[in-house]
């Protein structure tokens, strides 16, 4: 008996997904599988997709499809977080860190995963306390950025509550490794294998004397105290506002190890994504 009895489908918000849920409605139907979504998603498209709320999908979902791009993963992921079920990544657009495969490879694919053919990657997240007592989780990065106008982001970073540095910059970002391409890379910090459980902190455009990042183990914490001469910050959370912060407040961060599990067929490694997406074209040759 195949792996896959129901699938889920996240879209992207305006992406053009209909050839491959068509794809999907197509091979799902052969097998006698129904096919979820989301309202507003699915309720856009012509397709016979049954429409559920998120926690019907997350709970008979026993593969989720994600199409679009990085965004739409990282949503995704998400919405999945602490629960076993596989997320494929189709893309449907640039070339991302996540997305495993085209349309054109989605069908062989998704009969790969049904005849249990392909790996997961654990994808660890980073889940932030705030000053109110809610969480937040982020597969990407937690940052505390500045807001124009106002002053520079000016945060305490303590590791089990030692306090250990101050930073005044222009973000202070906590990134897991799958963030490490994104807005951590932007700002200095280093490339860091997706199958490493540990997260970086790391400082953007630091106007203080230190100003490289730290490496932690998945087993620490990490508090971000805002400092009273700091301006007031935005916190996001992958990229999108998750609440305000300012002098006085806390946040506290943990690592949640294997949060979501990433469908691999082993067609691309993370270096040859790397390579083509950061354009880094080998070392130079010394004389």
């Amino acid at each position: 008996m195949g792996m896959v009895s129901t699938v889920g489908l996240v879209l992207h918000p305006e992406r053009d997904s209909k050839e491959a849920i068509d794809t999907i409605v197509e091979w799902a139907r052969n097998r006698g599988c129904p096919v979820l979504g989301l309202p507003d998603e699915v309720g856009r498209i012509d397709c016979s997709a049954v429409a559920v709320d998120a926690q019907t999908l997350v709970r008979q979902a026993d593969l989720l499809v994600s199409l679009g791009g990085d965004g739409t993963m990282l949503r995704t992921m998400r919405l999945i977080a602490g629960r076993p079920t596989p997320v494929l990544g189709v893309n449907l657009g640039r070339l991302g860190f996540l997305a495993e495969i085209d349309v054109a490879d989605l069908a062989p694919a998704l009969s790969a995963i049904d005849e249990h053919r392909y790996t997961v990657e654990p994808r660890m997240a980073v889940r932030a306390t705030r000053p109110d007592g809610r969480t937040v989780t982020a597969f990407n990065d937690i940052a505390l950025v500045r807001i124009p106008g106002d002053g520079l982001a000016a945060v305490s970073v303590s590791v089990y509550g030692e306090p250990f540095v101050r930073y005044a910059a222009d973000a202070v970002i906590v990134s897991t490794a799958t963030g490490s391409t994104a807005y951590s890379f932007s700002a200095g910090g280093p490339i860091v294998s997706p199958t490493v459980e540990g997260f970086i902190v790391v400082p953007a455009a630091a106007h203080s004397a230190f100003n490289r990042a730290l490496v932690l183990s998945a087993d620490e914490e990490v508090t971000l105290d805002v400092l009273p001469t700091s301006g007031q910050l935005a916190m996001e959370v992958d990229g999108a506002i998750g609440g305000h912060l300012g002098p006085g407040d806390r946040l506290t961060v943990a690592a949640l190890r294997a949060a979501a599990h990433v469908v691999r067929l082993g067609t691309t490694t993370f270096y040859d994504r790397a390579r083509r997406k950061l354009r880094v074209n080998g070392s130079a040759e010394v004389d």
